[in-house]
């Protein structure tokens, strides 16, 4: 089932790494994408957990990128004309709020690795980032300059994680 989240966990990660790049290299470039990749993949597994959902999904199309472009000022129609920026479509705008969600709250993390059947294993550098994790993704892990794609559907995600979980303020 997950393997049909494919083209929407590329995208949303690949936006998510464009609008709030690495610096300081390749290494970094690398980390900050898988961090970004694994966050992605917890929120898409929350927002889409069964068969069906995924089904309704290759059927209607996340949504794309047109939305979050804005709030981030994130260029998206530079080279849509031409064809290049076509993964855009694939971008989903719930599970990118999510997974930034994700990678600024610890705690919701590891609630929301729990409710997607992963492991602390599997997502180590999502719940468990050291030093080089953190300064490699120092922008995507950043509560105020992520804060404009979180609050979009904050709510959603600690109403789909369950009671327990409060809203912070």
């Amino acid at each position: 089932m997950h393997a049909d989240l494919s083209p929407v966990i590329a995208a949303t990660s690949q936006w998510l790494v464009r609008a709030y790049p690495a610096s300081g290299g390749a290494l970094a470039c690398a980390l900050c994408e898988v961090q970004a990749r694994q966050a992605v993949t917890v929120a898409a597994r929350l927002r889409y957990p069964t068969p069906l959902d995924v089904a309704l999904l290759g059927v209607a199309g996340p949504g794309g990128s047109a939305r979050l472009d804005g709030i981030t000022g994130a260029d998206g129609a530079g080279s849509a004309d031409r064809g290049e920026d076509a993964w855009r479509t694939w971008v989903d705008e719930v599970v990118a709020s999510w997974a930034v969600c994700l990678l600024t709250d610890p705690a919701l993390a590891a609630s929301a690795v729990g409710a997607s059947g992963g492991t602390a294993a599997e997502f180590g550098r999502l719940l468990a980032p050291d030093e080089t994790d953190l300064r490699a993704a120092v922008l995507l892990r950043h509560p105020d300059l992520v804060a404009a794609v979180a609050e979009l559907h904050h709510a959603q995600l600690v109403e789909r994680l369950g009671p327990g979980r409060t809203l912070v303020a």
